[in-house]
């Protein structure tokens, strides 16, 4: 994006801010500001701040003209790693303006200071682990993907009785108990071994990141209630089991990445045992308990600080000394003692709820552990400029995180296939480019579904009315025939996206084989094994047969195509000669898109476009419908 527009900036064009996007600190940043001549421009400023710094002033130098306007620029040298914002003053002959952040890059011209622009400064000596946003990513909920045999109730200490499913196609328990609670507590037994028996299945889809939800012991069937950070639940299996899971994981090209939970521990734990099933005394039974520091309590023992209020999620301080130890520090700590085992990476449960401090370390043992180790925050925000608890919070700097959830992502493809425009999806995802490090923007985890969202095949079929269902209908819900059909030609779409963005994408177990569900837990039911929507799945298998193939779609750049046409996006991926072009129209109508190209072929259905067209090479997109288009341009 060169052109100069009426606008006097363009924080995305090259003429106006180069290089684009975050820099590395010590980098040379080159402004240009170009005011119309007829306005008369006396002096132009840069007004540049480190985040909750005063700002600091550079005046711009006139250097010519381009056009009807001049060019003044300056030149700004980030000392350090950190967020910086900026804006222009600009003196015109009708008095003093301000130049400042508008839609899509663009400044506006106010009589006062407005929203200022950001500048993402990080450290240029550390690299992400580039395995992970090169690869496809398959998310795994440990109890519903597959078991090797029907469960049994475990003998294991701080494991009591649990509600076992023997079928397992049953629906999970929903309804309150009689104390109005939902426990959490049935099971399907999933396991590791489980997981082994499918690495086949996951390698026909190209898998190279298997990421699961928590496996650690547990009250829980989510685990997110950790009960003992180092054993494997054994209802999954034992460390072995994990080992030789890694083991011929790895051997098949394949990396595991773990779910780290260190906000919060489990009620019933090792750490809190406030039930009494742990052989330990914890800090819910003494004061005297070595756990005793790591919770907040303001009334021992019944009152203490729990995640969002729930009283079986103790929260723990992140800052005390001995957790810290336990969980980074020490040799045989959380993090490093599983990466030693097999793994290659974490996920950080609710990150923005972590201390910048405690990521910090984290990701310093789990690198002294594993060179390449990969360190994942669950953040849904912008997390370059995310504020949490009042605080700004430091992330893609250096040696903080290495990538986060895609979120943004997931919402502007649904924002986009449920009626929004192309360009509104197109600038959500510019924001996010330009504000985030070119390493971190590659390496994102691309999410459509999660163990946190309804299923997306649920999403993009269902009506209004019917999320006003009791649980009872929502658990036994299933899409009626005609909008199933609508809503996987949607999900097609979003898959498209999901598969074509730079990141990795991430599958959420099911998603490819057409599995429904509302909200938690019926978006956490089994693995419909044998039940699969097979023409789904073979899509899927196609898709990423194209990701793993495509090394453009891994590492290519990205350029958005003119999106006035509303319903229908596109987009282009080009590393040296090689050149894809995207074409989702989610419309109802035949929609036609010109190609610089001489030959195009879509290499989702195989059919091929060749240049027959006076106005050069003309593809029509049919309704609901994604092209992925290999272009042979004219000087090739």
């Amino acid at each position: 994006m060169n052109r100069i527009s009426d606008s006097m900036f363009h924080s995305r064009s090259a003429a106006c801010k180069k290089p684009y996007g975050a820099v590395p600190a010590g980098q040379a940043v080159e402004f240009s500001v170009y005011p119309q001549r007829a306005q008369g421009a006396l002096q132009v400023t840069l007004w540049i701040e480190e985040d909750g710094c005063q700002a600091e002033s550079h005046p711009l130098h006139w250097c010519g003209y381009q056009g009807s306007h001049d060019r003044y620029t300056v030149t700004y040298t980030p000392p350090h790693p950190g967020l910086y914002w900026y804006y222009f003053s600009v003196e015109l002959a009708d008095g003093l303006h301000y130049c400042a952040r508008g839609y899509g890059g663009q400044a506006e011209l106010l009589e006062a200071v407005g929203d200022k622009y950001q500048l993402t400064v990080y450290d240029g000596e550390y690299h992400t682990p580039r395995w992970f946003g090169e690869g496809i990513t398959y998310n795994i909920f440990p109890d519903r993907f597959c078991r090797d045999k029907a469960p049994e109730q475990p003998e294991s200490e701080g494991v009591v009785e649990r509600v076992l499913h023997q079928n397992w196609d049953d629906i999970p328990v929903y309804l309150p108990d009689e104390h109005g609670e939902i426990l959490n507590n049935d099971f399907f037994g999933g396991t590791l071994l489980g997981v082994y028996a499918k690495l086949d299945y996951l390698e026909s889809l190209h898998v190279t990141t298997i990421y699961f939800n928590p496996i650690f012991q547990a009250y829980s069937n989510h685990r997110y209630d950790t009960g003992d950070y180092k054993r494997i639940d054994p209802l999954l299996g034992c460390e072995e089991d994990f080992r030789a899971l890694c083991s011929e994981a790895a051997r098949r090209g394949m990396r595991v990445v773990l779910d780290g939970v260190f906000n919060h521990t489990g009620y019933d734990s090792r750490y809190f045992n406030a039930r009494g099933h742990y052989d330990s005394v914890g800090a819910f039974q003494s004061k005297e308990s070595p756990y005793f520091s790591w919770f907040d309590f303001h009334n021992w023992p019944n009152e203490y600080g729990s995640w969002w209020g729930i009283y079986t999620l103790p929260q723990v301080n992140e800052t005390d000394g001995s957790y810290q130890n336990y969980i980074i520090e020490d040799e045989d700590s959380v993090v490093r003692r599983w990466l030693r085992l097999g793994a290659s990476g974490w996920r950080l449960d609710v990150a923005d709820e972590l201390p910048d401090s405690f990521i910090q370390k984290l990701n310093a043992a789990a690198r002294r552990e594993k060179s390449d180790a990969l360190i994942i925050g669950e953040v849904w925000e912008d997390a370059s400029n995310k504020i949490s608890y009042s605080e700004r919070r430091r992330y893609f700097q250096g040696g903080e995180l290495d990538s986060v959830m895609n979120y943004p992502l997931r919402d502007a493809i649904f924002g986009f296939l449920n009626g929004g425009t192309a360009e509104h999806f197109a600038e959500s995802m510019e924001c996010i480019r330009e504000n985030y490090p070119r390493d971190v923007f590659y390496n994102l985890m691309n999410v459509v579904g999660t163990h946190d969202t309804a299923r997306a095949l649920t999403l993009l079929g269902v009506t209004e009315n019917e999320w006003k269902m009791d649980r009872n209908g929502r658990a036994h819900y299933q899409l009626p025939p005609d909008r199933l059909e609508i809503a996987l030609r949607r999900l097609r779409m979003a898959a498209v996206i999901q598969f074509t963005m730079p990141g990795s994408p991430t599958i959420y177990y099911g998603d490819e084989a057409g599995q429904q569900g509302f909200e938690d837990p019926f978006n956490r039911q089994t693995y419909p094994w044998g039940h699969e929507n097979q023409e789904l799945l073979a899509f899927y298998r196609k898709l990423c047969e194209i990701r793993a193939e495509e090394q453009t779609l891994a590492d290519g750049d990205l350029q958005f195509s003119d999106t006035t046409a509303g319903a229908l996006l596109r987009y282009e991926r080009t590393s040296g000669d090689s050149r894809l072009v995207i074409a989702v129209n989610r419309g109802h109508q035949y929609v036609e898109t010109k190609i610089d190209a001489l030959y195009a072929l879509d290499l989702l259905s195989g059919e091929g476009f060749a240049y027959a067209d006076p106005d050069g090479l003309i593809v029509s997109v049919p309704p609901e419908t994604a092209y992925i288009l290999r272009c042979v341009n004219a000087a090739d």
